[in-house]
């Protein structure tokens, strides 16, 4: 066999001033645009309907559609499952051949077909009302079948398709994942969903990360919290602070409570300011009180409290005042929080 090792053919992709590929880029992103900007004139009570039938759900939400309505589906599924409303995606055809078991009468379903008759999904229609589950649907026509047989009907009509031929699923699959998109967000601030609502559902992400971990996740315990007792000399400070590699140590009194603390800052202060280091000890040069946070905050705030301070550590202390960790921003770095 002989193997062509000729070079690939190169193509001109120089920028013209009558790009035709660019021209019909522009086209469909116009026809889009425009099938997004209808819809808000259409929406009317059956939105709310939909919307009061979700919220009283005491199951899942059940989003179905076939072919790229099933793709725009499962999208629109996964958006209101990690906003607030736990949702999943059945297949029409697969519910047909025994997935309806999924389906119960305390669940919603939201049943997606741009022209409200295609089969699959048509063929749930007897099956839903016969186990009472209530049936919500998205088409682009309002008297087709799926759409009559609806306790609630999202219109998501478009005039055309983006594609010249106005055939290819484009502009109308484009309204119904915005139009899914404002559902879900109606429903998550009907529901009052907050941030960190939001990131217990994605703790995998850096949003999670930054709202759901605490300093005392985080901070260095035992033997690795750096401290030196009160009267120390200044030498026995940097020691510490040498030894544990955090940049700073705490001082304590006999009680072993947190008086202040000593950092590397400290020490270029020191030297600018005092000739001879051996006599000092470290009270004669530490910072008081030093800057403190309890280990049940946020390491968010962790992070505000060092960059407001413009400090790269601090001292965790229980509610008495004893330094029980310690916490250096390299530690918020690795974690993601930061």
């Amino acid at each position: 066999m002989t193997i062509d090792r000729s070079p690939p053919p190169s193509y001109d992709v120089t920028p013209s001033a009558g790009s035709p590929l660019r021209d019909s880029a522009r086209r469909t992103l116009a026809i889009e645009e425009q099938a997004i900007a209808t819809l808000a004139g259409r929406l009317d009570s059956h939105f709310d309907r939909a919307c009061e039938l979700i919220l009283a759900c005491q199951g899942r939400i059940v989003v179905t559609g076939m072919g790229k309505s099933g793709h725009i589906a499962g999208k629109i599924a996964a958006t209101l499952a990690s906003t607030g409303t736990p949702a999943f995606f059945v297949h029409p055809g697969e519910a047909s051949h025994g997935d309806l078991g999924m389906i119960t009468p305390g669940d919603v379903v939201l049943a997606l077909s741009n022209s409200g008759e295609t089969g699959e999904v048509t063929a749930l229609l007897p099956l839903l009302k016969r186990i009472g589950t209530p049936l919500i649907s998205m088409t682009g026509r309002p008297d087709s079948t799926l759409a009559r047989h609806a306790d609630a009907h999202l219109d998501a009509g478009v005039e055309r398709e983006a594609c010249p031929l106005d055939l290819a699923p484009t502009a109308s699959t484009t309204a119904a994942l915005a139009l899914g998109d404002a559902l879900a967000v109606a429903l998550l601030e009907a529901r009052g969903f907050t941030a960190e609502d939001f990131a217990r559902s994605h703790p995998g992400g850096s949003l999670g990360k930054r709202l759901l971990l605490r300093v005392g996740d985080l901070m260095h315990q035992g033997d690795r919290v750096p401290r030196v007792p009160l009267g120390s000399p200044l030498r026995d400070a940097l020691l510490e602070i040498t030894r544990q590699g955090l940049g700073f140590t705490c001082v304590v009194d006999d009680e072993d409570r947190l008086i202040g603390v000593y950092t590397d800052g400290d020490l270029r202060r020191t030297l600018d300011q005092h000739q001879d280091l051996s006599r000092l000890k470290v009270d004669d040069v530490m910072t008081r009180p030093g800057k403190r946070i309890a280990p049940d905050l946020l390491a968010a705030e962790a992070v505000r409290i060092m960059e407001d301070n413009l400090i790269t550590a601090l001292a965790v202390v229980d509610d008495e005042g004893h330094p029980i960790g310690a916490l250096h921003m390299h530690d918020l770095l690795r974690s993601g929080v930061i």
